[in-house]
């Protein structure tokens, strides 16, 4: 029965994402129309300085609470100050299996991403980042998405699809998830990264050209603005590489993150604040580095 069940299983997934796919070519031919006439969505930056919560198209000033996975922290953040709300999406490990707010190793949560898109729905000065750590939750969470969100607020949908530095867990296969998200409506930003991994004391090898080359090849005929999620920590050494990336599309930026126990001085993250617009590099970091960063000469 349970071998049944799961076969079953496995073919409503088939369906609902082939129905996804269907459904974002029309509206992405939609969308294209709409384009043309001048409706083009407004990027990240300029959506919060439009509204007056960024003085400027800095993107040091945008501001992130993480892992909003629960009724309790969805409300907090809401209420917050901050811009943009990341949460993390998999399916349930029971019945009903649907897509809902949890990181690994938790299989359940208290909320749904149906509960939590319906929450975030009516906030309009917040953009969502949803983080998927699987295949399996793409599908049906991009159509609840399309389905319960209006147009044009910050959208970024974030998976590592590439092994990286220091890497031991598995990225995402990279082509199953970019035939997916390919077809989502232009104004939402795909968040692309490597798995990594870093050492107190050891020796952390930065990102390779390989690496670089392989990510630039997945991302060469995407429409979509894509910033690239790299490590803090790994940024010094792979000058370089990240910055031949960024040199192949205006479409292309960084968001530097960092691990709990990563250890780096600030002033590994300046080269790239002052070689390209400040708009093209986001700090997915603590306040206080992102006030030092703000502050720092841009020359």
């Amino acid at each position: 029965m349970m071998r049944v069940g799961r076969v079953f299983f496995n073919i409503l997934i088939v369906f609902f994402s082939g129905f996804f796919l269907l459904y974002m070519f029309w509206a992405r031919a939609v969308e294209k129309d709409h384009s043309a006439s001048g409706g083009m969505s407004e990027e990240t930056l300029d959506y919060f300085v439009s509204r007056g919560l960024l003085p400027r198209r800095d993107a040091a000033e945008m501001s992130w609470s993480h892992a909003v996975n629960s009724r309790k922290s969805l409300a907090e953040a809401l209420t917050g100050p901050t811009h943009m709300i990341e949460a993390d999406v998999l399916i349930r490990g029971r019945e009903p299996r649907e897509p809902i707010m949890a990181h690994p190793p938790d299989t359940d949560s208290d909320i749904t991403l149906r509960e939590w898109l319906e929450s975030v729905k009516d906030h309009d000065n917040k953009g969502i980042k949803l983080d998927f750590k699987s295949l399996e939750a793409l599908s049906p969470s991009l159509l609840l998405l399309h389905e319960l969100l209006v147009p044009g607020r910050p959208v970024w949908i974030n998976a590592d699809i590439l092994p990286g530095p220091g890497g031991w867990s598995q990225p995402l296969d990279a082509r199953s998830f970019i035939s997916v998200v390919s077809v989502l409506r232009l104004d939402t930003v795909l968040s692309l990264g490597w798995t990594t991994g870093w050492k107190a004391g050891g020796e952390n090898p930065g990102y390779s050209w390989e690496m670089v080359h392989q990510m630039e090849e997945l991302c060469r005929n995407l429409q979509h603005d894509i910033t690239f999620a790299v490590r803090a920590a790994l940024l010094s050494s792979s000058a370089p590489q990240l910055t031949w990336l960024l040199q192949q599309s205006d479409r292309f930026s960084l968001t530097v993150w960092t691990g709990k126990s990563d250890e780096f001085p600030l002033e590994d993250l300046l080269p790239f604040r002052k070689q390209f617009n400040v708009s093209r590099i986001y700090y997915d970091l603590p306040q206080s580095w992102r006030t030092q960063l703000c502050s720092a000469p841009e020359d």
